[in-house]
């Protein structure tokens, strides 16, 4: 990891109603204080342990040099844009359940915020994410983008090009859009495969196809990929990374492409990206 500037200020962003939040949270505390270091809560976190103030969510990037996330990966999706365009790392305290993004346990908080605050290398996971563009919005996203049916509609159909060119028309329940960080996500659970965070692709998953010769299609990152809406009087959803979304009309088109941005995820020193999908799909248990 290149050398950074000095660690001044450390924002707190938190699943509320996770187990021992209240505990684990005045524990960082504390420790951020004896390191000399600044702690800056979003206001449901300062609310929650009955400190005065608070920063929204949404402006605790930019206020700080790192963020740390205490609850599951939604917790930490939620604020994965925000990071991302600020360039600050993040650190995701697992008090949910999985946790493949929030990885670090909390036994093991102390030692690893110890290890980055004295700016220890090797364990900063640079993961990239997607843009998406759609209408004239844009978001970014770390996990996947979501193309699908809702739950009264009937079999919904896509249309998908690669780099201009038509690749298929998909028939079924929808489609995911994936990066590799988001390959051990709703796409593995949707069949697709698990893709190491250092192969630059995008992973498209069909969701319930149709036609069964159509399998998950791992791409290099450097196309973009564009989706056409072909269903008529059908609701469909687009999703992103389970965090926000809508309902987009029939012609729509969705554009999807790596972005030039990309988060700084702290991961564990004591385990690698292969232990870490041992331990959290049980393999050989």
């Amino acid at each position: 990891m290149a050398t950074r500037q000095k660690i001044k200020r450390i924002g707190l962003v938190i699943k509320p109603h996770a187990p021992g939040v209240n505990r684990v949270l005045k524990e960082i505390i504390s420790f951020l204080k004896t390191s000399k270091i600044e702690p800056l809560l979003e206001k449901i976190a300062a609310e929650k342990i009955g400190f005065k103030g608070g920063e929204e969510r949404d402006k605790l990037a930019e206020c700080c040099q790192a963020l740390i996330v205490l609850g599951g990966d939604g917790t930490l999706l939620s604020i994965a844009p925000q990071a991302a365009r600020a360039g600050i790392p993040v650190i995701g305290i697992n008090l949910g359940r999985l946790g493949f993004l929030t990885e670090i346990p909390v036994g093991e908080a102390l030692p690893v915020l110890k290890a980055f605050i004295e700016n220890k290398n090797g364990f900063i996971s640079r993961r990239s994410l997607l843009q998406i563009a759609y209408g004239d919005r844009q978001d970014i996203c770390l996990n996947d983008v979501v193309l699908n049916k809702s739950a009264l509609a009937r079999m919904i159909e896509l249309l998908i090009f690669i780099n201009g060119q038509e690749v298929t028309r998909l028939k079924g329940d929808g489609l995911i859009l994936s990066s590799p960080t988001g390959s051990t996500a709703y796409s593995l659970s949707a069949g697709g495969p698990i893709v190491h965070p250092g192969i630059e692709s995008i992973i498209l998953t069909p969701i319930c196809p149709h036609t069964l010769s159509f399998r998950p299609l791992l791409i290099p990152s450097t196309v973009e990929v564009r989706i056409k809406l072909l269903t008529p009087e059908e609701k469909v959803y687009l999703t992103i990374d389970g965090q926000r979304g809508e309902t987009i009309p029939r012609n729509a088109v969705i554009k999807v492409k790596k972005s030039d941005l990309s988060l700084l995820l702290v991961t564990s020193p004591r385990r690698s990206y292969y232990q870490l999908v041992k331990e959290k799909l049980g393999w050989a248990e």
